[in-house]
């Protein structure tokens, strides 16, 4: 069967993931049955752990690839409770929901941490994180969140990443919405542990999270505490370097999809990638700006990605019907992660371009027009 036999309809997602895919990434799904521990789809395994490297330039004889199924938030839960050893604290530098999230994976482990907030519209201050590490010698592990999805804040994570280092301490980034899409370089950007899922950045399926990280970092932590069985990073990183397998039943059809998404990625290039997102990106603001709608974040902050949009001051405004409107004719808009801020998020992941974001605002335009909401739309101050 190819792609060319069905018809398959495509929706836009504008939502933070999954994004949209090619016809070629859900037709490699369709493939003979297979059992997952046999030789051949260890091959593949082991070969989709070797491009995932490639994707941030990580030298093979320092990192690895480890593959876990499920939610990008695995992995959070995995470094986290991994990572630290005995008697030593996290510091989570945190100023969006994700970086929340890390927070609350210390708290049910009941892991000793530090949560260190910064506002969600602002990037951290450096200066405060130097002084934390400074007055708490026991930090052995910093985590934080590249692009705060829930905003689309960019933080600065090779500046942190370097003053992580000078303390000696291991920094983890949740890089889940910005890995294969804005370029990172692990070692440059002094990162140890980046991580995404399959469907965000590659635009593969859901169900299959990896996590890029320094191979003694992983081999020491055999001796840490062990917190978890099913996620913990030695345990499986091990057992893909004895067997070539996954401890447990891997996504078999998602990691098809997802070796086919990384021949597409390879294929497209991590620049001409990149400068794909960036026009939808500027689509996007483009689109806003006609039709009057303000950004939470400065623009200066912004990640290129996602883009949080106030909600205006109208009477008729009603996201849900907006959002209803605009899914009927194949767009898909998303609601905010702010608790102090009623926003909605457009965002530049997938496989798109400009031409689909000028189709989804005549569509917006629309929206508002049928639902009585002023355009351009309006704000008290």
């Amino acid at each position: 069967m190819t792609s060319e036999s069905i018809s398959i309809k495509r929706n836009i997602l504008l939502n933070p993931g999954p994004s949209t895919t090619t016809d070629t990434v859900k037709m490699a799904q369709v493939v003979p049955d297979i059992c997952p521990r046999e030789k051949e789809f260890a091959e593949m395994m082991r070969e989709l752990r070797s491009d995932l490297l490639k994707v941030v330039h990580a030298d093979p004889e320092i990192y690895t690839s480890v593959l876990f199924c499920g939610s990008g938030t695995i992995n959070i839960d995995v470094c986290i409770n991994s990572l630290l050893p005995e008697n030593k604290k996290v510091l989570i530098i945190n100023n969006g929901a994700y970086s929340t999230r890390a927070v609350e994976v210390c708290q049910y482990y009941g892991l000793p941490y530090i949560d260190l907030k910064f506002p969600v519209d602002s990037q951290p201050d450096l200066a405060v994180i130097e002084k934390t590490l400074q007055d708490n010698p026991d930090i052995a592990l910093v985590h934080t969140t590249h692009n705060e999805t829930g905003t689309g804040l960019l933080n600065p994570v090779r500046e942190i990443g370097g003053i992580v280092h000078k303390y000696n301490a291991v920094f983890t980034v949740d890089t889940t919405s910005t890995l294969a899409m804005r370029p990172i370089d692990i070692a440059q950007d002094n990162i140890d542990f980046c991580m995404a899922s399959a469907q965000k950045g590659l635009m593969a399926m859901t169900g299959l999270s990896f996590i890029i990280g320094n191979k003694k970092i992983i081999e020491a932590s055999k001796n840490y505490p062990k917190r978890s069985y099913y996620c913990n990073l030695f345990l499986q990183y091990n057992f893909f370097e004895e067997t070539g397998e996954m401890h447990f039943t891997p996504p078999v059809q998602t990691i098809y999809a997802t070796v086919q998404a990384l021949k597409e990625y390879f294929a497209e290039g991590e620049s001409e990638k990149w400068n794909r997102h960036t026009r939808v990106f500027e689509a996007i603001h483009a689109g806003l700006d006609k039709l009057g709608f303000r950004d939470l974040i400065k623009r200066e902050y912004q990640a290129g990605l996602v883009v949080s949009v106030i909600y205006p001051d109208d009477k008729n405004w009603d996201f849900s019907k907006i959002h209803d409107y605009c899914y009927a004719r194949g767009f898909t808009i998303y609601p905010g992660k702010i608790s102090s801020t009623n926003t909605f998020r457009l965002c530049a992941l997938g496989a798109i371009d400009e031409k689909d974001i000028e189709d989804f605002f005549v569509v917006l335009r629309e929206a508002l027009e049928y639902n009585n909401v002023a355009v351009p739309v309006k704000y008290d101050n």
